[in-house]
C-alpha cells in the first residue's frame, strides 16, 4: 500500500504499536465472511517458488463461484507456474465501457523463523491483523471477493460491466497483468481501481490527516554499465582498470541531479501536504505548489528524501561485480543503476542522459528487460467524488488529494496500455507501521474493514 511515503515531525520517535487503534468487534456477517477469506488468503504461501499459486487462484475462484458467478463470468489465465483470474458482473447497458478493480495475490516470500509469529497464520494483536499479506495485497484480494458476495446477495446489477481482477505476478515479473490486458472483457476499460496503492495517513494517536488517491507512478527501469578491458597480470598494475573506470562513473551517477518537473497532479500533491505537514518543510512544499521554479523552496525538498523523489527522476547504483581472479586485472566490470522515472520522460532519454553524465565513450550503458513507461492517470470528477465520498462517510472532512508513487505496482501496466489507473485501498495507517515486504506485516484491523467497505462503496457507484 502506498501511502505517499512521508515523514510528518509529529511521527518522530513514536512507537506506531503502541498507540494502535484498540480491536473492535465487527458482527455484521459480510464482515465476519471478508475476515474468513482474509484468514484463508494469508495461508497460502503465494510466492514464487513455492508451489501455492495456483491453490490461491483456486481459492479465488470457489469463492467467486460461491458467489453465483458461472464458468461464462469467470476467466482463468495462465502464465507460467501462476495465473491471473478475472471475475465479471455483467451490465446491463453494454455500451459503457466496464470498471475493473485490481488487487494481486501474490507476496514477498516470508521466511517462518525470522518472524515473530507465523507469518502464514492470521493473528490478530494489538488492534492490528499480522500476516505475509496482511496489507501488501490480500486485504485488497479479500475487500475484491467481499464486494463479490455482498453484490450478489443483493442481487445487484449494474448499468456499468464490473470486471475483478486477481493477479498473481505482481511482486516479480507482471507477466499476468501485461497478459491480462490484452484480454477481451478488459480491452478498451473505462478505468480501474488499483487497491495495491493510496491510502491515508493517520498521527499516532490515531486521527486521520489526509487521503492520497494514487495517479502516477515512476516508471521503473535498470541500466547495466560496463566496462571492458584487455586485462594482465595484478602484478603490472596499469591506468585503464575496469573496475576504476566503473568506480569513477557511479560517482559521476550519484552526483547528477536530474531535472526537476512537475505536473497538476504533483502540483496539487505538494500543496494538500503543505497544509497537514507540520514540519519547517511545509512552507516550501505549498511555495514549489505555487511555482515550481521557486529557488528556495526547490532547495529546501532537494535535501529532503522523503519529498525530494517526487520532483525529477532518480537513478542509484544497486548491484555490481566484476574480476574474475585476485591476481588478474579486471577484464569487466560492471554495475545495475536503477532508476525511477518522472512520469511522461521516456526511458532512453534517461538513458542518454545518464551517458551525458558519466561521460565516457568506452562504458557501455543498456537497459536491462522491457521497461513501460507509466503515464499520468488525472483524476476526473466520477473518480475523484467517489473516492471522497466513501473516504468522507468513515472520515469526514479528511483531505483527497492525489499523488506520485514512486514505487511500481499493476498500475503501471495498465496505464501504459491505456486504461487510466487509480490507486485507493481505503486503509489508513501510521507511516511505516504495515512493514509490507519486511517481518511481521501488519494492517490494522480498523484499516481493513474500512477497505472492504471502501471498495464496497465504489462498486456501487461505478456500476451506475
Amino acid at each position: 500500500m502506498d501511502i505517499g511515503a512521508m515523514r510528518i515531525a509529529i511521527l518522530v520517535a513514536v512507537a506506531a504499536i503502541g498507540m494502535a487503534t484498540p480491536s473492535f468487534a465487527q458482527d455484521a456477517s459480510h464482515q465476519r465472511e471478508a475476515r474468513a477469506i482474509l484468514e484463508r488468503l494469508v495461508a497460502f504461501r503465494s510466492s514464487e517458488g513455492h508451489g501455492q499459486l495456483n491453490a490461491a487462484a483456486d481459492y479465488i475462484v470457489a469463492q467467486a463461484e460461491l458467489a453465483g458467478a458461472t464458468g461464462a463470468d469467470i476467466a482463468r489465465i495462465p502464465v507460467g507456474d501462476t495465473q491471473a483470474v478475472l471475475v465479471r458482473i455483467t451490465g446491463s447497458n453494454p455500451a459503457l465501457a466496464p470498471v475493473l478493480f485490481s488487487a494481486h495475490f501474490d507476496v514477498v516470500d516470508a521466511r517462518p523463523e525470522d518472524w515473530e509469529a507465523d507469518p502464514y497464520v492470521l493473528s490478530e494483536q494489538g488492534g492490528f491483523f499480522i500476516a505475509r499479506g496482511a496489507a501488501d495485497n490480500k486485504a485488497g484480494v479479500a475487500a475484491l471477493l467481499s464486494t463479490i458476495h455482498r453484490l450478489a446477495d443483493d442481487h445487484y446489477r449494474p448499468l456499468r460491466t464490473l470486471i475483478f481482477v486477481f493477479i498473481g505476478d505482481e511482486e516479480t515479473e507482471q507477466t499476468t497483468t501485461r497478459a491480462v490486458v490484452q484480454h477481451p472483457w478488459v480491452r478498451g476499460a473505462a478505468f480501474a481501481i488499483n487497491t495495491d496503492a493510496g491510502g491515508g495517513m493517520l498521527t499516532p494517536e490515531g486521527r486521520p490527516l489526509i487521503y492520497f488517491t494514487q495517479g502516477a507512478e515512476k516508471t521503473y527501469a535498470s541500466f547495466r554499465l560496463t566496462v571492458r578491458n584487455p586485462g594482465g597480470h595484478s602484478s603490472v598494475p596499469r591506468a585503464d582498470n575496469a573496475i576504476y573506470d566503473l568506480a569513477r562513473a557511479l560517482l559521476r551517477v550519484e552526483e547528477h541531479r536530474f531535472p526537476v518537473m512537475a505536473s497538476a497532479l504533483t502540483r496539487s500533491y505538494f500543496a494538500a501536504v503543505g497544509q497537514v505537514e507540520t514540519g519547517s518543510i511545509a512552507p516550501s512544499l505549498r511555495a514549489f505548489a505555487a511555482d515550481p521554479g521557486d529557488a528556495a523552496a526547490l532547495a529546501a525538498i532537494r535535501a529532503d528524501p522523503e519529498y525530494a523523489n517526487k520532483i525529477a527522476t532518480t537513478c542509484v547504483a544497486t548491484m555490481a561485480a566484476a574480476g574474475h581472479a585476485e591476481n588478474a586485472l579486471p577484464q569487466r566490470a560492471e554495475a545495475t543503476v536503477n532508476c525511477r522515472i518522472f512520469p511522461g520522460t521516456p526511458v532512453v532519454q534517461v538513458q542518454r542522459e545518464l551517458g551525458q553524465a558519466i561521460s565516457n565513450p568506452a562504458l557501455v550503458i543498456e537497459v536491462m528487460d522491457a521497461p513501460q513507461e507509466s503515464p499520468v492517470s488525472e483524476l476526473t470528477d466520477e473518480v475523484a467524488n467517489a473516492i471522497t465520498a466513501s473516504v468522507h462517510a468513515r472520515n469526514p472532512g479528511v483531505p483527497v488529494a492525489p499523488s506520485l508513487m514512486a514505487g511500481a505496482t499493476d498500475g503501471l501496466v495498465y496505464r501504459s496500455n491505456g486504461i487510466p489507473t487509480y490507486g485507493t485501498s481505503g486503509m489508513f495507517e501510521v507511516p511505516g507501521e504495515g512493514h509490507e515486504h519486511g517481518l511481521n506485516e501488519r494492517v490494522r484491523v480498523s484499516a481493513f474493514y474500512a477497505a472492504i467497505e471502501h471498495i464496497h462503496d465504489l462498486a456501487l457507484a461505478f456500476g451506475r
